[in-house]
């Protein structure tokens, strides 16, 4: 995407491999100097807000359900208080396409801003984690010094703490994820219980708590560099036009040291001092001098960076900044392009058609099935019985009475057993017999229309189909 004048250059076999790789294929440890500034305030006030809105997301409730839980070992899901089952599975395809596509118009748009500020690898990484291990063992360079010391007491202890504390809030995440998958108050009552009733629950979970704790001491950017494959679609998704974080090469170059009273156009000097400020302070361990690469999550924290240093040479800031190729190269201000468009006409009808989909959603799901095996039955009186299972699952926050009705012909339900009260948010089932006159048949196969009442309120209709003999008595 990068575009540099002619006579400035430069070798770009650093996009051959990522920058926290040798050419050995050995790991380079990444010591990214405390970031400070403006945009790193306003990301530290933003990822606590999520972070408090996690840690407390499986305590609040809307009516009686759970604001968020995706329970999949009983397949329901609750999102913002409405229960979702299996049967939903269109609106959860849909939901699916339509969060796809708005990353795809996000990205096409702004870029990674989601993985600066959003991303949780990136929130717990930069706004817990690294924080403690600023607070412990000091900034990039005291780090660099203890890891490279001999083993003292001093290091012995700090090293320990800090990874005690790695552990512990890894262990507080895995039990927030497990509150979202059994519901915070189901978590409450397994914490007050001895541990000796959850014990396999109990060393599942330490050994969840265990990927976390690995992934944040130890994996931590390799997860957006190797793993995450958002980094490697922004090779597709992003143009010229995408606003992205990036160096403003036409007024940097040709980079220079800062001497106090040179005129530094004269000397054919761009304002960039060389002080490497952005790249020492970089999560990823990346030169964003370079363009646009794979390893940038778009932090921000080369921007603080940067401006600290321009307003420290008397220089003017934004040398660093949100901006797109055509505007730094061009001076093209932002566009809606025709590409970011389409993408938001596809993004709003499928918005319409999810909107939809749950606007007439109805209070119950239902399946009617013959019984596999079943043939017809001809009772004394002439009548043909089938013998039906059904499946109804109550989506509401309430109990349903429910009854069956057909509607297309007259016949009789014969319910198997106790009338039917489903319990708010479960399944409930059962058998019947469904009887028709021989005269109603239209044939061997007659399709049936059934209602589903709750009282005297119609709440949904299901199809089904009667067998009968080949030929009507």
């Amino acid at each position: 995407m990068d575009r540099q004048p002619a006579h400035i250059q430069r070798d770009e076999s650093y996009r051959d491999s990522i920058s926290t790789v040798d050419k050995a294929g050995k790991r380079v440890w990444v010591y990214p100097k405390k970031p400070s500034g403006k945009f790193t305030r306003w990301r530290q006030w933003f990822g606590y807000s999520l972070l408090g809105l996690l840690f407390i997301g499986p305590f609040l409730r809307v009516g009686d359900e759970p604001l968020l839980m995706i329970n999949i070992l009983e397949r329901r899901f609750v999102f913002f208080g409405q229960v979702f089952w299996p049967q939903d599975f269109l609106i959860f395809v849909i939901g699916f396409i339509t969060f796809i596509i708005f990353v795809a118009l996000f990205t096409v748009a702004f870029g990674r801003l989601f993985c600066g500020w959003a991303c949780p690898q990136t929130v717990f990484m930069e706004q817990v984690f690294r924080r403690i291990e600023y607070a412990i063992e000091g900034d990039w360079k005291q780090q660099q010094a203890l890891n490279k010391g001999p083993m003292t007491a001093d290091k012995a202890w700090k090293k320990t703490l800090k990874h005690t504390l790695f552990f512990a809030i890894s262990f507080i995440i895995g039990n927030t994820f497990l509150a979202y998958i059994i519901g915070g108050d189901e978590l409450l009552r397994m914490v007050r219980e001895p541990a000796a009733q959850h014990a396999g629950g109990l060393i599942a979970m330490v050994v969840f708590s265990g990927v976390f704790y690995g992934n944040f001491a130890f994996f931590r950017e390799q997860a957006c560099t190797t793993v995450c494959p958002y980094g490697r679609l922004q090779g597709v998704l992003l143009d010229r036009k995408s606003i992205v974080i990036a160096y403003d090469h036409v007024r940097g170059e040709a980079r220079g040291l800062f001497r106090k009273g040179e005129e530094r156009a004269a000397v054919g000097k761009g304002d960039c001092i060389d002080c490497k400020a952005c790249v020492h302070v970089c999560p990823t361990g990346i030169d964003i001098r370079n363009g646009t690469q794979l390893e940038c999550v778009n932090c921000t924290a080369c921007i603080d960076a940067c401006d600290h240093m321009m307003r420290g040479v008397d220089l003017r800031t934004g040398l660093i900044r949100y901006a797109s190729e055509d505007e730094i190269a061009d001076k093209k201000p932002f566009r809606f392009t025709v590409r970011m468009k389409a993408y938001t006409t596809v993004l709003a009808v499928l918005v319409g058609v999810l909107a939809t989909l749950i606007v007439m959603r109805t209070d119950t799901e239902t399946t009617v099935l013959r019984t596999p095996g079943m043939l017809f039955q001809t009772r004394p009186d002439g009548s043909i019985s089938n013998l039906y299972t059904f499946k109804t699952v109550n989506k509401t926050h309430h109990d349903l009475p429910i009854r069956m009705e057909l509607m297309n012909v007259r016949g009789e339900i014969d319910l198997i057993g106790n009338a039917l009260d489903i319990k708010a948010g479960e399944l409930g089932q059962g058998e019947m017999f469904i009887v028709l006159r021989s005269d109603q048949l239209e044939g061997m196969k007659t399709n049936l229309l059934i209602g589903v009442y709750t009282g005297d309120r119609l709440v949904e209709k299901v199809r089904t189909s009667f067998v009968g003999p080949m030929t009507p008595h």
